[in-house]
């Protein structure tokens, strides 16, 4: 093969890390009766800057007007991994945007854009809250009483709690406090009633969660909160009420995410839609959307086997398909029988898909990737869905992407450990994939046990097992490759980030079946994370390891750091120096036990970057580097 240095570089390198994520896509209707598409863009070329654009539903022709330029950045640090940032509505004809960035409550009225795709603010951004020992998040806009309502993350708790509209440099007051976490609160059409999600530590959100309700004063008190639904053994997601005051929520008591509806003053649920697949996520965000309501039908993103697809749900239990292509979905909002979802797949790039669902065509939608199309439909390698004996004999899943480059025979492998690890591999268009493959690699994308969109006894797979059920399940994967011819067992690799990082490093301890491995930002040692790691997961390893300080013995039989001894291979380390989630000095104190062995260790860090990097120029080095190491190290 040839050596990297005399290749000449593909489009793909160049879209890499430069491809803008989309996120929160919602429908406004305006007073002419028109729709608009309003979405949120972070940017990796402006150092993972997100900004909120509009345009109007269903016109890529026209040019997205941006509502938050540079400097502000949209950003929540709420659990540290925020989400929920903007919201927004079109009263008295003008656009008004609640925001928050820097810390602060903001908002700002605009006349809608006119026929030339100008627009123009009413108002200089007001800042509506002062700084504080608190961070904001996932807002909602309660109109009949000019407020905003949200999360506040202060003093180790979570609070529901109001902003006005009407005042300047205020402090968030208290409307409800939760035992410990609270997120996506909804209100009714009415603006009587209030449902939101709480949970409480040690589990997380997708292993114990519940819906709570209250109806509202006319001042806009909690008159009686409650707990209608979820519970010990039990998760929901996204609660959302439809017009005629039912309460719609997707719970996983039967292993499956499906959704049960609730009458109107009623205490017991109902299940229209029953079906092994999914139709929620992992909670790891706020703003996350897999159901909407059109205006007549309810519509929901549904995963089955790893495969997202666009549904209808008749309120008389009928499902029916959308006719769409696209099968990786997220951020699901619906208006007026027009729907919009940010969506790709194997050959498509990220983009907003929008569909108008009143009309009878074959195709009624069109889609608007993030960037231009940089690779021939040939140049592509399409995931393939492979299932092999992993973990216990147990069947799993993963996606394998044969190398695109004319090869044949045994190549070069990229297992990739997916973070989370809660997560799961998805089949839409991956540039940093493509890379891959483009130069020779096969590359399998491993939903190993513990991952989402296979049902909960899948999910709980991990329980208690991290560090040997997901390293189990990626040496599987290799070895089921490497069995069928399709992967060279001298040339095998593995990378993964944070959750993924630590499978990564685990596998180079506890198996034999890889030869170098690429990790960012990983946890390196289970006892660090449990005593020193940020308030969202300060719990989590009582699920997935045993609780602390009782089983500490099993924390250090699966800790990298404790057994870094074993690893004979190459390791390449990325880690930025802001990161609260894996302290930096975890992965100095790894890298250095492995120099002390002897092993061949590089270490690249950044000092502008957390718990993920944001910036393009990061992105693109850090996957350069890796393949370069990876081609260096096994004499490819």
């Amino acid at each position: 093969m040839e050596p990297a240095a005399h290749r000449q570089p593909l489009a793909s390198d160049h879209a890499v890390g430069r491809l803008p994520g989309l996120k929160e896509p919602r429908l406004l209707k305006g007073s002419d009766q028109r729709l608009w598409l309003l979405w949120l863009e972070q940017r990796p070329q402006e150092r993972g800057r997100t900004t909120a654009l509009i345009r109007p539903f269903a016109d890529s022709a026209a040019k997205p007007v941006e509502l938050t330029p540079a400097p502000i950045n949209l950003r929540s640090r709420v659990h540290d991994y925020g989400g929920g940032v903007l919201t927004a509505a079109i009263e008295n004809g003008q656009l008004l945007l609640v925001w928050i960035a820097a810390g602060c409550l903001w908002q700002q009225h605009w006349h809608l854009p006119d026929s030339s795709g100008a627009a123009a603010a009413v108002m200089e951004p007001l800042r509506l809250t002062l700084p504080g020992e608190w961070d904001l998040a996932d807002g909602l806009l309660d109109l009949r009483r000019r407020r905003w309502l949200g999360i506040r993350e202060m003093a180790g708790r979570d609070q529901l709690v109001q902003v006005s509209l009407d005042s300047s440099d205020q402090e968030p007051q208290l409307l409800h406090q939760p035992a410990d976490f609270a997120g996506y609160a909804v209100l009714s059409a009415d603006g009587g009633q209030l449902a939101w999600v709480e949970w409480q530590q040690p589990a997380m959100p997708w292993d114990s969660s519940r819906v709570w309700w209250s109806p509202l004063s006319e001042t806009g008190e909690l008159a009686a909160p409650c707990s209608l639904a979820g519970g010990d053994a039990t998760a929901v997601f996204q609660p959302q009420w439809l017009p005629d005051g039912r309460l719609l929520v997707a719970e996983d008591s039967s292993g499956w995410w499906n959704l049960m509806l609730q009458q109107p003053g009623a205490t017991t649920w109902e299940r229209p839609w029953p079906m092994a697949a999914e139709t929620a996520m992992p909670q790891w965000i706020y703003g996350m959307s897999t159901t909407a309501w059109d205006g007549e039908h309810l519509l929901a993103a549904v995963c089955s086997e790893g495969r997202w697809q666009l549904k209808r749900l008749r309120l008389d239990g009928r499902i029916e398909a959308v006719n769409q292509p696209f099968d990786d979905l997220a951020g699901l909002a619906a208006l007026e029988g027009r729907a919009v979802a940010v969506a790709s797949n194997s050959r498509t790039g990220a983009g907003l898909l929008e569909l108008d669902l009143r009309q009878q065509a074959a195709e009624p939608w069109i889609h608007t990737s993030a960037v231009p199309t940089v690779l021939a439909p040939a140049a592509i390698s399409v995931a393939e869905p492979i299932w092999f004996a992993g973990h216990n004999g147990q069947r799993t899943h993963a996606w394998y992407y044969p190398p695109s480059d004319g090869s044949s025979g045994a190549a070069p492998l990229l297992v990739k450990s997916h973070s989370g690890p809660t997560a799961m591999a998805r089949r839409g268009l991956s540039l940093a994939i493509q890379y891959w493959t483009s130069r020779g690699w096969g590359v399998v994308d491993v939903n190993y046990g513990g991952s989402t969109g296979f049902g909960r006894a899948y999910r709980e797979r991990l329980n208690g097992g991290w560090g040997v059920v997901d390293v189990s399940d990626c040496a599987a994967a290799a070895q089921a490759l490497i069995t069928a011819g399709r992967a060279h067992p001298e040339r095998i690799a593995i990378e993964g980030g944070s959750a993924g990082g630590f499978t990564t490093l685990a596998a180079l301890c506890f198996t034999d079946v890889f030869r170098a491995g690429a990790c960012r930002y990983a946890v390196c040692d289970l006892t660090a994370m449990a005593v020193d790691t940020h308030r969202f997961e300060a719990r989590y390893l009582d699920t997935l390891v045993g609780a602390w300080p009782e089983d500490r013995a099993r924390y250090d039989e699966r800790s990298p750091l404790q057994h870094a001894d074993r690893i004979r291979c190459p390791v390449l380390f990325f880690q930025g120096l802001q990161d609260k989630v894996v302290p930096p000095e975890q992965t100095e104190r790894m890298a250095a036990a492995l120099r002390a062995n002897g092993v061949p260790v590089e270490v690249r860090l950044f000092e502008q970057e957390g718990h993920g990097f944001r910036d393009s120029a990061v992105q693109i080095q850090v996957l350069e580097e890796t393949e370069a190491f990876f081609r260096e190290r096994l004499g490819i």
